[in-house]
C-alpha cells in the first residue's frame, strides 16, 4: 500500500481524498496556489506544498510544478481529483514515468475513453448500443451538412476531446449548422488543443443516465447503480439522484449489465463511470461517453451502497482486489446531491467570489455536506465556482426530497451568493416532484421563472 500520496486537486475533491487516505492510515501532500494557501485542503493536509501563482496554467495545470512536489515530498502516487489532469492521459504516463503511481485507470485506458469519436467506435465493436450519428469525425462543415440531413434534425456537435459541456452545441437545421461546427469546433480547440468534432442526433425528451462502476486490474468490473443527472444548465449538472427515477427493474439491470460491457471494452482498470442518453420515447438508451475518473456525484452512490469509492481507487491502483464480497455491494434506498455554487441566480448565475464571513452547514439523520468551506476562507475568481455539495439519503424519494428541503433551509452563507434559493424552488417544482424532467427541463423552467 502506497505511504504518501500528494492529491494534484483543490477545493472539496482535495479534502475529500485527503480525509480517506487519512482513514488508510496513508499521509497526504496537498498542492496550492498562491491563492489557496490558507484553503482548507492544505490545512487538512499532512504536508502542503505550493506549486504556483493562481491561474490554473501556472498551478493546477502545470505537470512538472506537480512532479517536482511529488518528488520533494517524497509522494510514492498521485490522486488526481477530479477536473485538472484527472483525465490527461499524458500526465498519467509522466506520473509512471517518474516513479509515481498515478491513481486512476492507465494511460492506455484514458487516452481511449478521452477521445469521444474512438470511444463511440470501441462500443459500437463491442456491441454496446450508441447513439445514431457520424462514423468518427468529421473533417469539415460540408461533411457535418451531408451526416446531420442524414440523421435529421437537430443534432448535437461535440468534441471529439470534450467534456464538461465544453465544444458542445445543437443545430436544429442547415442555417444553424454552420455556427454551431463553427463554435463547438473553436471552443474545443481552445479548451483541449484539439478542434476535431463529430455529429450525432439529438434525442428529444432524452435523460442523461450513468452508471457508477468500480474495477481493478485483475477483470473484476461492479455495477454500483444507477444515476440520473439530467438537470443541468448549460450542460453542468445542477442536482444528481440515485435511483434514476421511472426505471423498470428490467431496464435498469440491462443498463448495468452494458455499463459492464463497456467497462470491459475499454479496459477499465479502475473507478469509472458509463453515460447513457435515455430515450423515453423509444424505451432505449445509447452509450455517451466513459469518465475515467471520479465524478462530483459519486457521494449519492456511497450514500446507497455504503461503500467509499475514492478507497477503491487507492486499492486498485495499489494492485489491490475489488472482491465480490466487498464491493459488489447492491444500492438502497434513495440519495439526491444539490450542487451549491458561488454564482447569483437573480443575475443569469454571474460568479460571486469574495470571503465567507460567516457559515452554518445543515446536519441531522441522513445528510452529509462535502465543502472546503469555513468562516473567512477566500472563494477566488480563478476557479470552478463549486462551493459544496449537500447529500441526503432516506428510504425513498419522497423522504430525501423533503430531508433535501430541510438540509437546504439549514445551510447559511454570508459573504458571497449561492445557488441554494434556486435548488429551493426547484424542488417545489410539481413536475421535477413527480421525476418528470428530462435534459431540457432547467431551461424551460428557467425561462418560466
Amino acid at each position: 500500500m502506497f505511504r504518501r500520496v500528494l492529491v494534484a486537486n483543490r477545493g472539496e475533491i482535495a479534502v475529500r481524498v485527503i480525509r480517506t487516505c487519512r482513514e488508510m492510515g496513508i499521509r497526504s501532500v496537498a498542492v496550492y496556489s498562491e491563492a489557496d494557501a490558507d484553503s482548507l485542503h492544505v490545512r487538512l493536509a499532512d504536508e502542503a506544498v505550493c506549486i504556483g501563482p493562481a491561474p490554473a496554467a501556472e498551478s493546477y495545470l502545470k505537470i512538472p510544478a506537480i512532479l517536482s512536489a511529488a518528488e520533494v515530498s517524497n509522494a510514492d502516487a498521485i490522486h488526481p481529483g477530479f477536473g485538472f489532469l484527472s483525465e490527461n492521459a499524458h500526465f498519467a504516463e509522466v506520473c509512471s514515468d517518474c516513479g509515481f503511481r498515478f491513481i486512476g485507470p492507465s494511460p492506455a485506458v484514458i487516452r481511449r475513453m478521452g477521445d469521444k469519436s474512438a470511444a463511440r467506435d470501441a462500443m459500437k465493436a463491442a456491441g454496446v448500443p450508441v447513439t445514431p450519428g457520424s462514423d468518427g469525425t468529421v473533417a469539415n462543415l460540408e461533411d457535418a451538412l451531408a451526416v446531420a440531413s442524414r440523421l435529421g434534425y437537430p443534432v448535437l456537435v461535440k468534441a471529439s476531446a470534450g467534456g464538461g459541456g465544453k465544444g458542445m452545441r445543437a443545430a436544429s437545421g442547415p442555417l444553424e449548422m454552420a455556427q454551431a461546427w463553427n463554435t463547438a469546433s473553436s471552443e474545443a480547440a481552445r479548451a483541449f488543443g484539439d478542434g476535431s468534432c463529430y455529429v450525432e442526433k439529438l434525442v428529444p425528451r432524452a435523460r442523461h443516465i450513468e452508471v457508477q462502476l468500480a474495477a481493478d486490474a485483475r477483470g473484476n468490473v461492479w455495477a454500483l447503480g444507477d444515476r440520473d443527472c439530467s438537470l443541468q444548465r448549460r450542460h453542468q449538472k445542477v442536482l444528481e439522484e440515485t435511483p434514476a427515477p421511472g426505471l423498470t427493474e428490467a431496464a435498469r439491470k440491462k443498463l448495468a449489465k452494458t455499463a459492464v460491457a463497456a467497462a470491459k471494452a475499454g479496459g477499465l482498470d479502475s473507478v469509472a463511470t458509463v453515460e447513457f442518453l435515455w430515450d423515453e420515447a423509444a424505451h432505449a438508451f445509447y452509450f455517451m461517453e466513459m469518465n475515467t475518473r471520479i465524478q462530483v456525484e459519486h457521494t449519492v452512490t456511497e450514500e446507497t451502497t455504503g461503500l467509499d469509492l475514492v478507497k477503491a481507487q487507492i486499492l486498485a491502483a495499489a494492485g489491490e482486489e475489488l472482491k465480490a464480497r466487498d464491493w459488489n455491494v447492491p444500492p438502497s434506498g434513495c440519495a439526491i446531491e444539490v450542487r451549491v455554487n458561488a454564482e447569483d441566480p437573480s443575475r443569469n448565475f454571474a460568479p460571486t467570489p469574495g470571503r465567507v464571513t460567516a457559515l452554518r452547514l445543515p446536519g441531522g439523520p441522513g445528510v452529509r455536506v462535502d465543502t472546503h468551506l469555513y468562516p473567512g476562507c477566500d472563494v477566488p475568481p480563478s476557479y470552478d465556482s463549486l462551493l459544496a455539495k449537500i447529500v441526503v439519503r432516506a428510504n425513498n424519494r419522497p423522504e430525501a426530497l423533503a430531508r433535501m428541503r430541510r438540509a437546504l433551509r439549514e445551510f447559511h452563507v454570508e459573504g458571497v451568493s449561492t445557488t441554494v434559493p434556486f435548488a429551493q424552488s426547484l424542488l417545489e417544482d410539481a413536475r421535477f416532484l413527480k421525476g418528470d424532467y428530462d435534459t431540457r427541463f432547467l431551461e424551460r423552467f428557467l425561462e418560466e421563472t
